[in-house]
């Protein structure tokens, strides 16, 4: 491939990321209008029942995702499935810190999921960590105490709420890990997204009733945040198998603008003394962790 065609590739993957990240954004104004009528399980079970069929649609149509006998079989099938219960425990996380938080802070704190990666990845599968990511570790740390402040009269537990997704978010990254090469990526979404619906489903049935659609309109909302939703799915896995890690990680970080724009623009939030000096320290964190990324990528070049 050459250069000219590489620089294409890396601006599509980075295209796509920033479209995920305003399907994001548009989920959770969508999600914020509809949690006074509607409980944050319904919502979550709708988004992930009715969310994944636009990667599934694309995935078929690739080919990627063939439903043919023997193609559907994994052999570590409760894992996979495992991590899809975990991805909907996320979602009903984050939904929840959307309910109470403005949309800036549980972007921000939501970035803390790189750090869980890191840590995981050292208790899961025995990586190595050197001094510098374990300051990465304490320094984004300190950053998220600092936007949550226990202890002090703006402490509210629902700031963990958003910790708590990320932390779903990296236990679901890590454990694709742990999979071999002959499992395609669209079966073990197939597995994943499946074990979430059934999963966030079933959750909201034990723990709560279902309300009736109030009018059209609503049933529209919920429809458009569910596609939008998996939209964003689809993009995220779009961006990341055109571009590496590396290149897309630090626009990542465009989402706490774009987050805490929509919510001054939808919602009159500008939780700018909640989130400064704490968001600067997470996104140093993350930008450490991508830097010794590359260094080990080039020493192994």
């Amino acid at each position: 491939m050459s250069a000219l065609q590489q620089g294409g590739t890396a601006l599509k993957a980075v295209l796509f990321l920033m479209l995920a990240i305003l399907c994001f954004d548009a989920m959770s104004v969508l999600v914020r209008l509809l949690l006074p009528r509607y409980s944050v399980q319904e919502l979550s079970a709708y988004r992930n029942v009715v969310g994944v069929l636009p990667s599934l649609a694309l995935m078929i149509y690739t080919r990627e995702l063939r439903l043919r006998g023997t193609v559907l079989r994994i052999t570590r099938w409760r894992l996979a499935l495992l991590r899809g219960g975990i991805v909907a425990m996320a979602q009903f996380l984050f939904y929840s810190g959307i309910g109470y938080l403005e949309l800036a802070t549980v972007s921000a704190l939501g970035q803390t999921n790189a750090l869980f990666v890191v840590l995981l990845s050292v208790l899961l599968l025995g990586e190595r960590v050197g001094p510098w990511r374990i300051f990465a570790l304490f320094l984004g740390f300190a950053g998220a105490i600092w936007i949550i402040q226990p202890g002090s009269d703006a402490f509210s537990l629902y700031a963990l709420y958003p910790v708590g997704a990320a932390l779903c978010y990296a236990v679901s990254m890590v454990t694709v890990r742990m999979f071999g090469p002959e499992v395609s990526n669209g079966l073990l979404y197939l597995y994943s997204s499946v074990a979430a619906a059934a999963g966030a489903f079933l959750f909201a049935a034990l723990t709560t009733q279902f309300t009736p659609m109030a009018s059209w309109a609503d049933m529209g909302l919920i429809l458009t945040m569910s596609l939008v939703g998996g939209t964003g799915v689809l993009f995220i896995m779009l961006a990341y198998r055109m571009g590496p890690p590396s290149l897309l990680a630090p626009f990542g970080y465009f989402g706490i603008l774009t987050a805490f724009g929509v919510g001054w623009l939808f919602f009159g939030e500008a939780p700018i003394d909640t989130l400064f000096p704490g968001v600067f320290l997470i996104v140093g964190a993350g930008a450490v962790i991508m830097w010794r990324e590359n260094r080990r990528a080039g020493a192994k070049a």
